[in-house]
């Protein structure tokens, strides 16, 4: 039977690194340890909350309900030749990490995930945002899911129609939000396929390390991760849950207006509009490399990356949600655009 303690501090257990602390807290391996927690009294009655890597995550309180902590761990080629010779499917567990599931696929010959190196978080967090980067989304990889309902106890699986994928959306943060746990995801992946690098910055880097012709999965993924480590900061030495904000989508109407006053603004076509980078507007709002607190300052905005919000030391979620606050509000009375954040705000 999992255990579950009392009174424990979140601290260890989100990347912003709080000090913050949960009534319950319990860890499960397995679908049949989540039911046995589901069951006991004390987690039927109280607010639940399913904690993978806390990489996404901003706490401006204790948490008064129970955290359940997901560390079901699984990684392994379920099926291959599929419709072909080149197709896989890859079975990983939600607890596992993300970045890991992404060597482990490297390792195995597929491709598909390169473009998503380094992103922070475990493999059940994935889905619920359909995470995304340099050119790919997970979707694009997605196959099923599996996932255990919080009111039964029944495992139920989800293909992609019914994850309802979107810009950083799924079902799981709209109608399913709090009722699913995922347990399992389902990916297909490829050995011959060719690797994504129409993104400018890939290609950029590709060049840098003088690869020439066709670059492999892995040389994608090097790339990938240079990019990521050389703009945002390691959580374990400065807290923060990487991209606060997610790129707006503005019609191409309100693109033109603020081009014809903003020339240098970028703007990537997307169904229906275009995606500006929030990053480029909260910089020329002025908000880059900002610190606020107490002496050198205890949070603020980082140096490198204006999309990334941290903690300095000893901020408190509260302080860094009010800076959050006055961001989207400066970038609304300077370019009319509405931001949103991508990190949940607890």
């Amino acid at each position: 039977m999992p255990l579950l303690e009392e009174n424990v501090s979140l601290r260890p257990y989100n990347t912003f690194g709080l000090a913050v602390r949960a009534r319950y807290f319990a860890r499960f391996g397995s679908a049949n340890e989540l039911r046995q927690l589901l069951a006991l009294p004390e987690v039927q009655a109280a607010e639940k909350l399913i904690l993978g890597g806390g990489s996404n995550l901003l706490f401006t309180q204790d948490f008064a309900g129970v955290v359940l902590k997901n560390e079901i761990r699984d990684l392994e080629i379920i099926s291959e030749n599929l419709d072909d010779a080149t197709t896989a499917l890859v079975r990983a567990g939600a607890g596992e990490s993300w970045h890991g599931l992404v060597e482990y696929a490297l390792g195995q010959g597929l491709s598909g995930l390169e473009n998503l190196s380094l992103i922070p978080g475990t493999v059940g967090a994935a889905p619920l945002q359909n995470i995304g980067a340099y050119g790919a989304e997970l979707r694009d990889s997605f196959e099923r899911l599996e996932a255990v309902e919080l009111a039964t106890g029944a495992l139920r699986t989800f293909g992609a129609a019914e994850c309802g994928f979107g810009y950083r959306e799924s079902v799981f943060k709209g109608p399913l939000k709090n009722q699913f746990v995922v347990t399992a995801v389902v990916l297909r992946l490829h050995r011959q396929a060719r690797p994504n690098v129409q993104y400018g910055a890939l290609q950029e880097t590709l060049a840098g390390f003088g690869i020439e012709g066709e670059p492999t999965p892995h040389d994608v993924s090097r790339a990938v991760v240079h990019i990521r480590r050389s703009k945002l900061p390691d959580p374990a030495k400065i807290g923060n849950a990487g991209s606060f904000f997610k790129n707006p989508e503005i019609s191409q109407r309100k693109f033109d207006e603020l081009k014809a006053q903003h020339p240098a603004i970028p703007g990537y076509p997307v169904p229906g509009g275009v995606k500006v980078p929030a990053g480029w507007l909260i910089e020329q709002a002025g908000w880059k490399g900002l610190r606020r607190g107490p002496g050198a300052g205890t949070h603020g905005v980082h140096d490198r990356q204006a999309l990334v919000l941290v903690n300095h030391g000893e901020a408190t979620g509260h302080e860094l949600r009010l800076l959050a606050e006055e961001i989207i509000q400066s970038v609304r009375a300077q370019f009319g655009v509405e931001l949103h954040p991508e990190v949940n705000i607890l």
